[in-house]
């Protein structure tokens, strides 16, 4: 079932997350060689006591055969897309680090990602990410009432796939309110035309997950963490969109 929120609700929703993407800048700002993703998840924790509200990913439920997840972020290094349990291993320059986090402050989810350079970026490493910012821009272009989830899909898959990369398939976007996972889902692959349509007062998660190489994916040894089958660089940027009556609205774009 798709909601649509009223004023009330995009209102409390915009504030959590703008809390979010607040608390994700700060960690951002922590991103160097020596730090661990340990270190800045701890950090995530802190900031999340401190402003009262719940993280949202920290004992998020598995399945099959999946323990809870043990984190406050995802931390996802290199070539591991998403999902990705916070270590003791320092990162070094060169390293990427896709961090994603969510919280709930009054009821409602924020949940937001970037992919963080560590140190200075290889020119190829560089041109991935901007290619992964610049889908999510225009997947964002396409979250207008009358538009079908497809146009989203579809304005991502093709930039991406235009400049030979991947698309991972298993993991996509989704919609977000009380619940941090709502209908419709969102892939970042699809056609014109097709899929839910959008309407006033829908709230949508966008999130491109693309790779260097092939899009298959594999979940590694501690069950959670999502990487790249052939062990080239991923990236992951999200925001949360509120469809309006006179375009989207970055709701994860601190002010």
């Amino acid at each position: 079932m798709i909601f649509l929120k009223s004023q009330r609700e995009l209102k409390r929703l915009k504030a959590s997350c703008q809390l979010t993407a607040r608390i994700l800048r700060e960690m951002g700002d922590m991103v160097r060689a020596g730090i661990t993703s340990r270190e800045i998840n701890d950090y995530g924790g802190r900031r999340c006591h401190d402003e009262g509200v719940r993280p949202l990913f920290l004992n998020y439920p598995g399945s099959n055969g999946q323990p809870p997840f043990p984190g406050v972020i995802c931390a996802s290094p290199n070539d591991v897309v998403v999902h990705g349990v916070p270590n003791d291993v320092p990162l070094v320059d060169g390293d990427i680090l896709s961090v994603d986090f969510g919280l709930k402050m009054d009821s409602y989810c924020g949940d937001t990602a970037f992919t963080f350079k560590v140190g200075e970026a290889s020119e190829s490493t560089q041109r991935l990410l901007d290619v992964c910012q610049e889908a999510l821009r225009l997947g964002i272009e396409q979250a207008v009432a009358g538009n079908r989830v497809g146009d989203i899909s579809y304005a991502v898959q093709t930039y991406v796939e235009s400049h030979g990369y991947g698309i991972v398939r298993p993991l996509v976007g989704h919609g977000i309110g009380r619940n941090m996972h709502e209908d419709p889902q969102v892939p970042n692959y699809g056609e014109l035309g097709k899929g839910d349509k959008l309407r006033k007062g829908m709230t949508i998660a966008i999130e491109p997950m693309i790779t260097q190489g092939h899009h298959e994916v594999e979940t590694l040894k501690d069950k959670w963490s999502v990487a790249t089958k052939d062990g080239k660089l991923a990236a992951h940027f999200e925001h949360v969109v509120a469809i309006l009556s006179d375009g989207p609205e970055i709701f994860t774009m601190p002010e």
